[in-house]
Formats: C-alpha cells, structure tokens, sequence
C-alpha cells in the first residue's frame, strides 16, 4: 500500500505540505444526487490515497429515512456506480466514518440532534471539535441552513484550536440583488475567511495550470497582451440537453448556469495580472480587478453585444433529440436560453482594444471547454500563398475537459519546391505526459477547503462584481418581451446569428 501512495501520480497531483486537521464533514443533501456523484467518490478517492487525516469522518443530513447502516450502504452503492473511484479493500475503513441523520433541514430538533451525533464522533474518531459544513442543497435552503446553524451555535468554533468552516455550492444568487441578500445572510453568520463558495471549474488541473503555464515560463509573459493578441475565444460546449433538470433550467438558462460563474472565472484567470504571491487573497483581488475592469454594458448595445439561442430537434452521434421545448417538464412556450454568445471588452492597459468573444451551449456537435489565445497576424507577408490562400494566425489553445492538454498552431514550410505554407500544431496532453488519472476537481477542492486554503474558491466582492455585469444583460432580455427566440439545430455549433456575430470583426468561431 505505501508503495503505491508514492508512486502515484494522483497523489504527486494532489501533493500537500502538511495533512489536514481531523474534521467531520457534515453534507446537507447527504443522499442528494450531488453527494452520490461528485463528493463521496471524491472523498473515498482521498481515503485511497491518504489524502485524509485520520479519524476523518463524514455526517449526512437529509429528509430521507435511513440509519448509519443504511447511509454506508448508499454510499458504497454510489462510489461503485462512479467513473472515478474503484470499491477495494480501502473502503471498510473509509465506510466506518459515515455516519447519518434524518431529519428537516427546517426543524431545530435536527440540529440538536446534530450537535449530539458530532459530540459522539469526536470522542470516538478522534475529529477535535473541527468541522466543515457543506450546503449541497437548493439555494432557496440556504438561509434556513445558516440562521438554525447560528441559532445552535454551531457556526462557532468549540475552542480556539479548532476551526469551522462552510462551503456553499452554486448557483450564489439570480441576480446582483438576490446575491448581496444571500451574501449578507451568510456573513451575519459566518465570517468571509470561514466561507468557501466552490466552482468545481476552478478545481481542473488545466485551469490551475493556466497560472502556471503564465507565470512561471518567461517566454509568455511578454507577449501575452494587445500588442500580440488579436483576441481570445472561451467557449464551453456541451453534448447534453437538459437532461433531468428542467425544473432548475427553465428559471435559470446558460447565462446564469455557465457564464456568471464558470466563464467568466477562466476569463478572469486568462486576464488578471500576477499576483504578488500564490496566496488566496492575492490570487483573488487580481481576479476581481478583471472583473471591474469588463465594461458593463448598456441596455441599448445587449442586442448587437450578446447572442441567445434554444436547441431545437436534431442529431447527436447518430441519434436523433428532441429539441428544448419538447423535453420533459418544459414550458412548450419556453424562452430559456440554451444557447449564449458574448463580447467582453477588458479596459485596462493590458488588454485595451482585445475582445473576448465568449459562447457557451448545450445539445453542441462535441463536449469541449477550451480557451484559445488568437495572436495577431505578421505585419508583412513575405511568402505570397497561391490558390487564395493565406498565412492562418497563431493559436494557442488551452483545452480545460476533455483531453486535457496545451497545443499551439503555427505555419511550416510544405516539403516540396517553392514555398507554400501549412499550419501545424505542437500538442502537450496531460495523459501522455504524466500518465495515470489526474485527481477530480473536488477532490482538490474538498482538500484545499480542509486545509484553510480558499485560492482556487470565489469571494464575495468577486461573485457580486460578476452579478453586475450579468444582471443588466438579464433585465434587457426580460424587458424585450419576446415569445421566441432564435432556434439552432441540436448537432450544430449554435444559431447562424452566432457565426454573423463574430465574422462582423474580420473574426470566425475556432473550428472545434
């Protein structure tokens, strides 16, 4: 078993100065769909690879009957349904800290009950009074969660050697109001440094590395601004179609669900300037600079600065899909957004004059998160192209899921006589270059949480300053009043008002 932690090249991935603190984990939603795919295959991966402190345990709380016996099971069923965890000889161990509660997340006796369970597992395992509480629940929850937490107390700390902690999933608002409501709601209870709002893109391996793919190789640095970039796309593209979750789409849409958090947080890392240190708050007021440097845009330009869609039927590898409205629990008069195209301008020195063009959309020809980097063409052709053709700009593109890796496109000589010009492309992939299975977002997530180190999660001023320049374009597509809007054939990359939109600037979508 040591030999293996060693070798592992997960663990090198995941590799910590110090172990965390003995903790309890406590979900709320513990036999939600959340908890079943995501967090306890992440955690029970850590076990396996003596991530975990000892004595770490785990208390779910949820509405639905069941025992400590019946939770253990649950779990075991759920790690083994899951892609990225393997049942083995590790999970007795690991199964012996579950622990479980049923009980209304409204009612104070569950609390109490709670509070008496956590008692009982800190003299047995071990846990010194440490706790992490994790909100995956509906966010109309979520002040009930934290108002009866402070009304027992448990928000504070049992001593001043331990710690309490909370993290709180997305979506963190609708809207700029709603999310100040809900930031205030949790920092009456809690302080900023004991909150962790988690954005599971922040915890990819690809998009750490995007900082240190920019700060720590000096070729880059100089060249990555408006003198060299003629712009950068950002594009989260997505097979899928509603899927099961109708009732959360239809309020929310693809500006809500993807661009007010996961794009505009790679924006921000593909922007900001180097921090001072890799420190939390540093890293995180560089970001917030970004985002109060994007100009806001005006209800009059949303029309000409933003593209929305809905997929309608198609085909997706071979099979045929119904289109937006024709899935289950779908209003058939639905206006929701499945679709969104942006242009961001970032004004500072920087970046004044480059574009981010942005799209994101579901029922798309391929499963693909990238960020390409588009230099600006030579100044002054020297090699004359035949047959029309011309010299391609330079591409480096940065692939966040799937096949993760770095690639960059440049022009090479055809062999041959005479001089005719090809792109060609140096690719670094993840898989081949490391080997091994790289950890799951929330595996680096939960364990930076563990150990107090809040950098790749976001801060109040940065999701309140992402709210503001979403929440305008949001009351200019509800004020136009529209029936319908654009359709886009499932299979396609979009609506045709998309490729207009980009090619008005001499500029076309990356072919992906």
């Amino acid at each position: 078993m040591g030999e293996m932690v060693t070798s592992n090249p997960l663990r090198e991935g995941l590799q910590t100065e110090r172990t965390p603190d003995p903790c309890v984990l406590v979900i709320f939603g513990g036999t939600g769909d959340l908890t079943k795919r995501k967090l306890m295959p992440s955690l029970y991966n850590l076990a396996r690879e003596g991530m975990l402190p000892t004595g770490f345990s785990v208390l779910g709380v949820s509405r639905e009957e069941g025992n400590d016996a019946d939770f253990r099971e649950a779990m075991k069923k759920a790690v083994s349904d899951s892609s990225s965890a393997q049942v083995d000889s590790a999970w007795e161990s690991f199964a012996e800290g579950l622990f479980y509660i049923s009980g209304e997340f409204g009612d104070g006796s569950t609390y109490q009950e709670i509070r008496q369970k956590l008692e009982r597992i800190d003299r047995g395992r071990g846990t010194c009074a440490n706790r992490l509480w994790y909100l995956a629940t509906p966010p109309s929850i979520f002040k009930t969660i934290v108002d009866k937490l402070d009304n027992d107390g448990l928000n504070r700390t049992a001593r001043d050697t331990c710690w309490v902690r909370i993290i709180i999933e997305k979506p963190f608002g609708r809207d700029l109001e709603s999310a100040r409501e809900l930031n205030d709601a949790v920092a009456n209870v809690f302080d900023e440094h004991q909150i962790y709002r988690i954005d599971h893109y922040l915890g990819k391996e690809t998009v750490q590395n995007l900082l240190v793919f920019r700060f720590a190789n000096g070729i880059f640095e100089p060249i990555w601004n408006r003198n060299y970039i003629d712009h950068i796309q950002i594009t989260t593209a997505e097979t899928v179609g509603v899927e099961n979750r109708a009732s959360y789409y239809e309020g929310t849409g693809a500006l809500r669900d993807m661009i007010q958090n996961h794009v505009l947080q790679l924006l921000a890392m593909t922007a900001m300037e180097p921090p001072s240190t890799f420190e939390a708050n540093a890293v995180r007021d560089e970001k917030v600079k970004v985002f109060h440097a994007i100009r806001p845009m005006k209800r009059q330009d949303v029309d000409s600065l933003t593209i929305r869609a809905q997929y309608g039927p198609g085909t997706i590898g071979g099979k045929s899909v119904p289109g937006y409205r024709e899935e289950t629990g779908v209003d058939p008069d639905s206006i929701a957004e499945t679709f969104v195209a942006l242009e961001l301008v970032v004004e500072n020195w920087r970046w004044a004059g480059v574009p981010f063009y942005i799209r994101t959309g579901k029922r798309l020809p391929k499963r693909v998160t990238e960020i390409a980097i588009v230099f600006k063409r030579t100044p002054h052709l020297i090699f004359r192209q035949v047959d029309g053709e011309r010299a391609e700009s330079n591409v480096l593109a940065i692939r966040i899921q799937p096949d993760e890796g770095i690639s960059l496109k440049f022009g090479a000589k055809l062999p041959g006589a005479g001089i005719r010009l090809q792109p060609v492309t140096m690719d670094f992939r993840y898989g081949s270059s490391f080997g091994g299975r790289m950890a799951d977002a929330y595996q680096r997530l939960l364990l930076d949480c563990m150990l107090g180190d809040a950098t790749l999660y976001a801060r109040r001023d940065g999701i309140e300053a992402c709210w503001s320049l979403m929440t305008p374009i949001l009351h200019a597509w509800e004020s136009a009043r529209v029936k319908k809007i654009p359709q886009y054939e499932a299979g396609t990359w979009g609506p045709q008002q998309s490729d207009a939109f980009i090619e008005r600037n001499g500029r076309t979508w990356r072919r992906l």
